[in-house]
């Protein structure tokens, strides 16, 4: 077991890779992640498996194995996707069992087409939950205005959800409370309130946002003053009043998650957002580079208190508008997330017509 890793497990935060791909199943490599490592977790997103698909032949004999079944985009995907992801699921179940479902998760996310469309985006999560047959599998919903509701209903359902494409605080707190509200409605119905979630806020596209309009002094801190602001309505949340009357009635808390946490600046260290956010009871969902960073890397500890409220009056000295810039993260993230699955579709239809011609 990796020195460095378990530092971070002292810390009271939690390890999940951000990848999945068929090799890193069939290799090993995931396995060997998790024993070593003390990886409890993943998370997954088209773009992985774009390029899984597009670089490799390791889907190959899947597709056509698909394709006999007249299953072809999205739909093809989506089986491609579960076999990976159940097959995780099944390597992290007994981290899910050990820790009674407070580990040991996987993510699928709908369709990112979907992310102003509420009644879609809830059936969508309805259908890949029951499709998954694994406890230990989150539908990734984004926290959209229009995906709060579909988050409410689907955790009332009994639908675990990963609340994706948060980027800041009040973004969060949203989420958060439509979780609340889900649980809150399956207490009132006499149902089981143990429905887990998770709240994955993106962390290192504030800095890549505002890289160019903010002196030296400041780059690289707005993405982790953000994360701390909520973090700290995250603990505000976990100590209230409402969160000890669902933990009372035997639900669990939203974990909050820190994704996007891969240095993007070549010149900061590796290692920027991971050691700036080890914070207890949190989540944090690593690329494999950043992970393999922090297992090479002995001088580790708790992440520092600072005064984050004065980090934002020195952004807001030097023009940043952060709600601004929240706004803008979330639209580009929706747009992101949507070509990155269009260019899925796309490499599915061009891998399936060069396996027909074969």
């Amino acid at each position: 077991m990796n020195a460095t890793t378990q530092k971070l497990h002292g810390v009271g935060q939690s390890i999940w890779l951000d990848n999945i791909t068929r090799r890193l199943l069939t290799s090993g490599t995931l396995e060997s992640y998790i024993r070593e490592l003390s990886v409890t977790g993943l998370t997954s997103n088209p773009t992985i498996f774009e390029h899984a698909i597009k670089n490799g032949n390791d889907y190959d004999d899947a597709i056509r194995r698909i394709l006999e079944e007249d299953k072809f985009g999205a739909e093809l995907f989506f089986e491609l996707a579960l076999e990976d992801l159940r097959q995780a699921a099944d390597l992290f179940r007994p981290v899910y069992d050990q820790t009674d479902g407070v580990d040991g998760w996987v993510s699928l996310e709908v369709s990112p087409l979907l992310a102003r469309e509420t009644a879609a985006t809830l059936d969508a999560a309805v259908a890949l939950h029951k499709r998954a047959e694994r406890p230990n599998l989150f539908i990734k919903i984004p926290g959209t205005s229009e995906g709060l509701p579909a988050i409410e209903e689907a955790i009332f359902r009994g639908v675990p959800v990963n609340v994706t494409l948060l980027f800041s605080a009040e973004q969060y707190l949203a989420s958060a409370k439509a979780y609340l509200r889900g649980i809150e409605r399956r207490i009132e119905a006499g149902l089981n309130p143990n429905v887990c979630s998770v709240a994955s806020l993106f962390v290192s596209r504030w800095d890549v946002a505002v890289a160019k309009k903010v002196p030296e002094s400041l780059r690289n801190q707005l993405g982790i003053a953000i994360a701390k602001k909520a973090y700290a309505l995250y603990r505000e949340l976990l100590d209230s009043p409402l969160g000890q009357r669902i933990q009372n009635a035997g639900a669990r808390s939203q974990r909050l998650l820190f994704a996007s946490t891969g240095t993007k600046d070549p010149s900061a260290s590796a290692l920027l957002y991971v050691q700036a956010l080890a914070l207890p009871s949190t989540i944090n969902t690593m690329p494999e580079a950043t992970l393999n960073a922090l297992a090479a890397h002995p001088e580790f500890g708790a992440a520092e208190a600072e005064n984050i409220d004065g980090i934002f009056t020195e952004f807001a000295g030097a023009g940043i508008d952060t709600d601004a810039v929240a706004a803008q993260l979330l639209e580009e993230g929706i747009a992101s997330f949507a070509k990155s699955w269009n260019d899925l579709m796309e490499c599915i239809a061009s891998k399936s017509e060069a396996l027909r011609r074969q």
